[in-house]
């Protein structure tokens, strides 16, 4: 497995391959692995000859307060975590060699952005600057035929699919379903900021959005009635949510009804120290 710490380095890295002909396949992340991660690395190797692994954390996609600084990291094992998953080549730049001296622009995806995670009163219009800027800096470097996300991050796979269609990036996104823990939690990297109390609060996320599945199963049409399902589970737990909507799960737009197309529940909540977010969707 290559390490490449430079974009010439990269370019340089996949040249033959690409000379070749072999398919290239990347799979972007902050680090910190875990089972999610890994579970892209694998459609990746299973659909790709070459898998191309980032290992950034990206600056520019955290507002002021929030957690640059702690955020877990572990590079050496995630390195060697990637080579054991069959990644050949790593991509590991510092913030300079992606952003160097003068840098001046960002990429910005109108519409499905200033929602949700991107609300003034969440992470800001900054965070979705920052996420769809540096992804297409990765998919102009590395040049993959796929590019693999999680379910788990909706809005931004949302967001990325809008900006490689707007920008006419050749790349197929992959989007892959949430990977989460027996008791449901979402895999993130952010759950390792909850102590063992947290931990068993948080499970309650992943039951208020099964609360509202079951809702829609059971014939309730009314979003306010199945929203109002996954509300009494967080409230069973002590857990306040900073936002649980109903959106069309394409446009991102509000709905209040069943209509036939697919609706994103989306989930935002504070356990203990970590910012925690979730989401399913349910099928009209």
């Amino acid at each position: 497995m290559i390490v490449a710490r430079t974009k010439a380095e990269l370019r340089q890295a996949l040249a033959d391959p690409r000379r070749r002909g072999q398919s290239i396949g990347l799979v972007p992340t902050m680090g910190s692995l875990h089972g999610g991660h890994l579970s892209l690395i694998r459609a990746a190797r299973d659909a790709c000859d070459v898998v191309v692994m980032s290992l950034f954390v990206n600056p520019t996609q955290f507002g002021p307060g929030e957690d640059l600084d702690g955020y877990p990291r572990d590079e050496a094992h995630d390195i060697a975590r990637a080579g054991d998953e069959g990644v050949d080549l790593v991509f590991a730049p510092s913030a300079d060699e992606m952003y160097p001296d003068g840098f001046a622009t960002a990429v910005e995806v109108s519409g499905v952005t200033g929602v949700l995670e991107g609300a003034p009163d969440q992470r800001g219009p900054e965070h979705f600057r920052g996420v769809p800027t540096v992804v297409a800096k990765l998919l102009n470097v590395v040049r993959p035929d796929a590019a693999y996300f999680g379910q788990k991050d909706a809005q931004q796979t949302v967001v990325i699919r809008t900006m490689a269609r707007d920008l006419d990036f050749p790349t197929r996104i992959e989007v892959l379903p949430t990977v989460r823990e027996p008791d449901g939690l979402a895999m993130s990297s952010r759950n390792r900021y909850l102590d063992s109390e947290g931990r068993t609060r948080a499970a309650a996320l992943s039951r208020a959005l099964r609360a509202a599945e079951d809702s829609a199963a059971a014939g309730e049409g009314s979003l306010e009635r199945i929203l109002a399902a996954a509300r009494k589970q967080l409230a069973e737990a002590g857990i306040e949510p900073e936002y649980l909507e109903a959106r069309d799960a394409e446009s991102l737009t509000p709905v209040g009804s069943l209509n036939g197309r697919p609706v994103l529940i989306a989930l935002a909540a504070r356990v203990g120290p970590a910012r925690l977010i979730d989401n399913t969707v349910i099928e009209g």
